[in-house]
C-alpha cells in the first residue's frame, strides 16, 4: 500500500488550502482562476491520493471532515514555507519580495506609516500587512507567528526574542491650552494628581513609564480615567477632562493646532525607546529581515524628519488667535 500523498501535487494543496480558507467552491474558483469543475477535480485527485473524504458539500458550501481539517494545517505550513523559498531565492538575485507581516502597538501606527511607505518605494514588490493592537495582542500574535516582526516599546520578557532599539521615543504630560495646571509655573507629580490624570491601560508602554516616574519621585500615582485607546485620551484631554500622559508621536498634530500643549513639568519630555522584535531562532521571510535592517538603518531618521516636517506646518487660525490675545 503506497503512502498517503504520495502523489499528491503542491498545485492540489494550494487549491485545497484555499477551499479550506474559503468554504466555497465558486469562490475558490474565482480566486484560483479556474473553472468550478477543475476545483473539484484537483480535490477529488487529492482526496484519492489521502484516501479519504476531506470534505463534506452542502447546500451551504463546504465543510471540511476530521482529516481535512488535519490536512489544511499542514498545507497553510507548507505553502508558507514554499513562499519563504521562493522569497529567499529571489532575495539571492537582490529581489526583495513577498508579504511584509508586522504588528505594532497602537502608538507606533503613529509612526510606521512613513516608514513603510519608504520602504516599499524601494522595494515595490513588497506588500505590507499591518496589525496594530494592544502590547499583549502583538506579542501574541508574534508568538504564534501571525506575523514575523512586532514594533513596541518594550522588548516582550516572555518570548525568546531577538529585539534591536532603533528610535527614540519621547513621551510628555498634555493638557487642554486653557486647563488650570497650564497656570502653574513649574508643576511636580503631585499637582498632576490633582486634576484628573488621564492614562492608557495597563500594559502599555505609556501607562509603564509613567507609573515607573510617579514611583521613582516617591508619589502615589491617582488615575483619573483608564482609557484604552491614544485617540479617547487626545479627545477628552483636548475637552478639558484632565492631563494625560501620551506620546509625543501620537499628538504631534494636536500640539501644532493648539489642541493640546505640553505641562510644564520639569524633566518632561521623558525618552524611551522604539524596538523591533523578532522570534529567536526563527528564519524569517526575506521581506521580514529586510525591513528590520532598514529601520536599524534608517528609522530614527525618517522618523526625526516626519516630527520635524509636522511642526513645521503653518499655525491652526485658532492658536494665532489666542496667541494674539495673550500678547495684546
Amino acid at each position: 500500500m503506497s503512502a498517503p500523498l504520495k502523489n499528491a501535487t503542491l498545485r492540489q494543496l494550494a487549491t485545497f488550502h484555499t477551499l479550506a480558507r474559503l468554504r466555497s467552491i465558486s469562490q475558490t474558483a474565482e480566486e484560483m482562476h479556474l473553472t468550478q469543475p477543475a476545483v473539484s477535480l484537483q480535490i477529488g485527485i487529492l482526496e484519492e491520493s489521502a484516501g479519504t473524504p476531506l470534505l463534506t458539500r452542502s447546500a451551504r458550501g463546504v465543510k471540511l471532515t476530521e482529516s481535512g481539517e488535519l490536512l489544511a494545517a499542514y498545507a497553510d505550513r507548507m505553502l508558507a514555507l514554499w513562499r519563504e523559498a521562493s522569497e529567499a531565492m529571489a532575495a539571492q538575485r537582490g529581489l526583495i519580495a513577498g508579504t511584509l507581516r508586522i504588528g505594532a502597538v497602537t502608538t507606533a501606527e503613529y509612526l510606521l506609516p512613513h516608514v513603510l511607505l519608504e520602504f516599499v518605494k524601494l522595494h515595490p514588490k513588497v506588500k505590507v500587512k499591518l496589525q496594530v493592537g494592544n502590547r499583549a495582542e502583538v506579542t501574541s500574535a508574534l508568538a504564534v507567528q501571525e506575523v514575523d516582526l512586532a514594533v513596541m516599546g518594550r522588548p516582550p520578557s516572555e518570548l525568546r526574542a531577538n529585539a534591536t532599539a532603533f528610535a527614540k521615543h519621547p513621551m510628555a504630560f498634555v493638557a487642554a491650552p486653557s486647563h488650570p495646571v497650564m497656570q502653574l509655573p513649574a508643576p511636580t507629580l503631585a499637582d498632576l494628581n490633582e486634576h484628573s490624570l488621564l492614562v492608557r491601560e495597563r500594559g502599555s508602554g505609556t501607562r509603564h513609564t509613567v507609573e515607573a516616574l510617579f514611583r521613582e519621585a516617591g508619589v502615589e500615582l491617582a488615575i483619573g480615567a483608564e482609557l484604552s485607546s491614544n485617540e479617547a485620551i487626545k479627545q477628552m484631554c483636548a475637552a478639558g477632562f484632565g492631563v494625560a500622559f501620551l506620546s509625543m508621536h501620537a499628538c504631534v498634530l494636536e500640539l501644532q493646532a493648539g489642541l493640546l500643549a505640553q505641562v510644564p513639568v520639569p524633566g518632561q519630555p521623558v525618552e524611551r525607546d522604539w524596538y523591533v522584535i523578532s522570534l529567536a531562532g526563527r528564519a524569517m521571510p526575506a521581506a521580514a529581515t529586510a525591513f528590520e535592517a532598514f529601520l536599524r538603518e534608517q528609522g530614527l531618521a525618517l522618523i526625526e524628519e516626519r516630527r520635524y516636517q509636522s511642526q513645521q506646518l503653518p499655525e491652526a487660525p485658532a492658536k494665532k488667535q489666542r496667541a494674539n490675545r495673550r500678547s495684546g
